[in-house]
């Protein structure tokens, strides 16, 4: 029995269609990918499908344990210890890079939500996997109120050690009170979205 010809036009117009929703999901910033826990969890495992393992001996965070302490410097050269320095505080730490789009567009609402904590809510740090002019001179451009530490990308890294061993940027995770890793999220913030994420 032949299929209609017509039910065939239907039939790759669905395909096509569907295709285009998982390309625009991708492309345009990840849509469900990106916007939920569930979406999230699923990113991260088809990401650490293919991920080369962390070097032996590198102890790595994982989701509901307590962060391994990373200690690095800052902008100005001194180090700073995490979860250490903020012991007692929740922690938002973002890593990115000056040459990452998303990383940058996704700073002024980082920078909002640390504002609206002050001192006493969750602290936002930074981690540049970068190096450290290229950071000074983008921070002159567009500056920020949370602390920049300092990383150079590679398999030891910051990001690797917090969980995100394919070293996709931006790459955020949450810090509880407690020191334990709450919460981890691969690509950028939309403006007013990390309230949420948060709770």
């Amino acid at each position: 029995m032949a299929i209609p010809s017509s039910l065939k036009i239907v039939a790759v117009a669905v395909l096509a269609g569907g295709i285009g929703l998982l390309a625009g999901q991708w492309v345009g910033g990840g849509g469900l990918l990106t916007r939920t826990e569930l979406g999230q969890r699923a990113l991260q495992s088809w990401y650490a499908k293919d991920a080369p393992a962390p070097p032996a001996g590198l102890a790595v965070a994982r989701r509901g344990a307590p962060v391994p302490s990373l200690t690095l410097p800052g902008l100005d050269g001194r180090p700073m210890s995490l979860p250490q320095a903020h012991a007692g505080r929740p922690v938002l730490v973002n890593l990115w890079a000056s040459w990452c789009g998303p990383c940058i567009k996704e700073m002024p609402e980082l920078d909002r939500y640390a504002r609206s904590q002050g001192g006493n809510g969750v602290q936002v740090v930074g981690i540049a996997l970068d190096d450290r002019d290229s950071v000074a001179a983008f921070l002159q451009r567009v500056p920020v109120g949370y602390p920049i530490l300092l990383d150079a990308p590679g398999p030891r890294d910051a990001g690797v050690r917090l969980g995100n061993p394919k070293g996709v940027l931006p790459y955020t995770v949450l810090i509880g009170a407690d020191g334990t890793l709450l919460k981890q999220r691969i690509g950028p913030f939309a403006e007013g979205e990390i309230d949420a994420w948060v709770e």
